[in-house]
């Protein structure tokens, strides 16, 4: 029988959905939100609702009969500190979501919504691979000031799923391998599995920087700016991300702008663009020490991956590490709907959430 699984995606400004049947992909579609419809919502979390009958309207439009959902599965909030894989959406998830969740964002509507839908169709809802799964070995939270412990925040939705897809391909279990992944996208995070737990990361703010963030700074010379009164809180925020890296430095946040620049002989945006998967090799080097250079592939995944010169640079400086796979895109809908549907076939199981 097939398996019809429903995934949800919340964004600042649009809310992404796709339909599976099992591994293939029915439809999958970005309902835009006009901002002056969102300003009518003083929070974001009162926008579930809107958001929800967008999606059921689309659906309808669509004419799939939702009573045909085996599941609901909708991106991970941001719930305090959760392992990976699949959770249950119970009463706890949708109070913490609602009432206190880490930080308000868009990904707190995900399992509200899903789990409204699947209620009425009488399935259940889940979330999958919470990008507030932690994992981090002890050893690993030691920032260097105890104020400010080190916390897993990285895109372990993405990066799980094609670290499983990898090990799939080499014939292994994914908790059975060493793998390193780099996202390489709006934010660029880095990510090591040991035998099937994401045990360090380089988060976004904290390695390289990536077409909008700034990622790590001399430390003291930002102290020096945030003081100097040239700049207020907020504008400091938005120098580290939104206008920091590709566009502080060539004023775009496109990488395909970025090569176009190269091609007609930019040395200047060469020498920043190369600098970028400079610091990709790098964090990929670091996190390589941590299971001790025994590292059975890297991945490269994410829209730059799709960078052909990108990626050529990165693999220059590592492949003597392990071997180099590529796996351009986002593929954030297919890693929600694909584990989903390893909890149906009993391949996993779904979590219940506890605080």
């Amino acid at each position: 029988m097939s398996h019809y699984i429903l995934a949800i995606n919340p964004g600042s400004t649009s809310t992404k959905i796709a339909l599976y049947e099992d591994e293939k992909e029915v439809f999958t579609k970005t309902l835009n939100h006009p901002v002056e419809e969102l300003e009518k919502f003083d929070t974001t979390m009162d926008q579930y609702e809107m958001r929800k009958e967008a999606v059921l309207s689309f659906l309808e439009a669509n004419n799939f009969d939702v009573k045909k959902l085996s599941a609901v599965v909708g991106r991970g909030g941001m719930l305090p500190k959760v392992q990976s894989g699949a959770y249950l959406v119970n009463d706890l998830m949708l109070d913490t979501l609602r009432n206190r969740p880490v930080m308000e964002h868009a990904s707190n509507l995900a399992a509200i919504i899903a789990h409204e839908i699947a209620v009425d169709v009488g399935v259940n809802a889940y979330i999958y691979d919470c990008a507030r799964t932690d994992e981090l070995i002890d050893i690993a939270r030691i920032s260097g000031m105890p104020d400010i412990p080190r916390t897993s925040t990285s895109h372990v939705l993405n990066t799980r799923a094609m670290a499983m897809k990898v090990a799939k391909k080499y014939g292994k279990r994914y908790d059975e391998m060493n793998i390193v992944v780099a996202h390489l996208g709006g934010g660029i995070s880095v990510n090591v599995h040991e035998k099937g737990r994401i045990v360090d990361i380089i988060s976004d703010d904290e390695g390289p920087f990536s077409p909008e963030r700034a990622g790590r700074v001399p430390c003291r010379d930002l102290i020096e700016l945030c003081y100097s009164g040239k700049y207020d809180k907020r504008t400091m925020h938005r120098k580290l991300r939104g206008n920091g890296g590709l566009k502080a430095y060539l004023g775009t946040t496109d990488a395909r702008d970025v090569e176009k620049m190269i091609e007609e002989g930019d040395e200047y945006a060469k020498l920043v663009y190369e600098a970028m998967a400079y610091q990709v090799a790098k964090g990929i080097g670091e996190l390589a020490t941590v299971v001790n250079g025994n590292v059975d592939v890297i991945i490269l995944t994410g829209g730059i991956a799709y960078s052909d010169i990108f990626t050529s640079w990165i693999k220059k400086r590592v492949e003597f590490i392990a071997p180099v796979e590529i796996m351009a895109g986002e593929n954030e809908m297919e890693s929600l709907a694909y584990g989903i549907l390893r909890v149906l076939r009993g391949e996993e199981k779904a979590r219940e959430y506890t605080e």
